[in-house]
């Protein structure tokens, strides 16, 4: 299964306090620096565990972030219970090469109790078929198909909007703790991008990345 690309944070990160604060208005790619005034589509970033969906045009199969990853149990029978072989034949009946990737969350999975006291899920975050990264209105459309959820878009925003509003903080949107501070942004640009290195121009921020010990 095709593991997910690293995500940089958009800030270099401080080695004067190990690495675990950033070095505000350093920008950790260049990409990040020139198109930083452009807006972004900005979602909410999930607190669980990097899950993924694999559909070869026969089976579906499920998979941690890495193929060594243990998935939880309790992921693992809301996954089975979600999707099945002839479910994924009826949304992608040309495709053989399908990956949903997303998060498993809720109950036993990091923080996931306050999303989902009770249960684990899956939320998707990002779909690619063959060679292609689909877009967000693609992305929606299967979310549909298959019954399952997709990270919020929380705005449109240029970076530095949307690192304040992480800074500031944001109440979880999907979580069933109306209270939970979310774990921060994800930003992609309105178009999929790539570096000269054929690297995506994505990018995160967290609200614990400000928080001061």
């Amino acid at each position: 299964m095709i593991q997910y690309h690293k995500i940089q944070t958009v800030f270099l990160r401080d080695p004067a306090t190990n690495h675990k604060t950033l070095m505000e208005g350093v920008w950790s790619k260049p990409e990040f620096e020139l198109l930083k005034d452009i807006d972004w589509v900005c979602t909410e970033k999930i607190d669980g565990t990097n899950t993924r969906i694999l559909w070869d045009g026969e089976q579906v199969i499920f998979g941690g972030k890495t193929d060594n990853a243990q998935m939880p149990p309790v992921l693992q029978q809301a996954l089975e219970s979600t999707f099945s072989n002839e479910q994924m034949k009826e949304v992608f009946p040309d495709s053989k090469e399908v990956c949903l990737y997303g998060e498993g969350y809720g109950m036993k999975i990091q923080s996931g109790g306050n999303y989902l006291p009770d249960r684990a899920d899956f939320i998707l975050f990002d779909c690619k078929v063959g060679d292609w990264w689909l877009n967000r209105e693609a992305q929606e459309d299967i979310s549909e198909k298959l019954g399952i959820g997709i990270v919020p878009i929380m705005g449109h925003w240029k970076l530095e909007k949307a690192i304040e509003f992480v800074k500031t903080g944001f109440k979880s949107t999907i979580a069933a703790n109306k209270e939970y501070m979310a774990e921060g942004l994800i930003m992609k640009p309105p178009v999929d991008l790539f570096n000269r290195k054929g690297e995506r121009v994505i990018t995160k921020i967290k609200y614990k990345d400000f928080l001061r010990a």
